[in-house]
């Protein structure tokens, strides 16, 4: 098995992809969660690359999250579209980071991405409210590559 396999049980990964839902249904918004083992590439740059391949910038407001975890490499990219990186606090996401980060040092990689997963939820909510016509744009399952 690789890193990535072993990064979460099946029922932890089910539990991020319930704070998933649970998120989404108070929002407009949508979230994802892709993970791989490896980036040949700056991880920004490949998490940017991901965010384009998972169409999460064809979301109608703008206001797709991704959180892009290098399994391997250690490394973790929280990437908001332009409509939520324009109302959100300028370090929120470097915050929701570091959160995440810590868990995952705890060794509590599930709850790190229920944590952030939650962060990301809570601005959506906030800028983003659900109304009854909002459509779930995107797939709420975590995206391997």
């Amino acid at each position: 098995m690789s890193k990535v396999e072993d990064f979460l049980t099946p029922s932890e990964e089910a539990a991020v992809v319930e704070a998933i839902r649970i998120s989404e249904k108070n929002t407009s918004g949508e979230i994802r969660v892709h993970l791989e083992a490896h980036s040949k590439i700056d991880a920004f740059d490949r998490a940017t690359e991901v965010f384009e391949f998972l169409h999460m910038s064809n979301t109608k407001q703008s206001n797709g999250v991704l959180i892009y975890v290098a399994v391997e490499d250690r490394t973790l990219v929280i990437m908001g579209d332009s409509g939520i990186n324009d109302v959100v606090a300028p370090n929120f996401w470097e915050s929701t980071k570091d959160s995440m980060i810590s868990q995952f040092k705890d060794g509590n990689t599930k709850q790190g991405l229920i944590d952030g997963v939650l962060k990301a939820g809570e601005q959506l909510k906030k800028h983003f409210p659900y109304k009854k016509d909002d459509k779930n744009e995107l797939p709420d399952e975590i995206s391997i590559g």
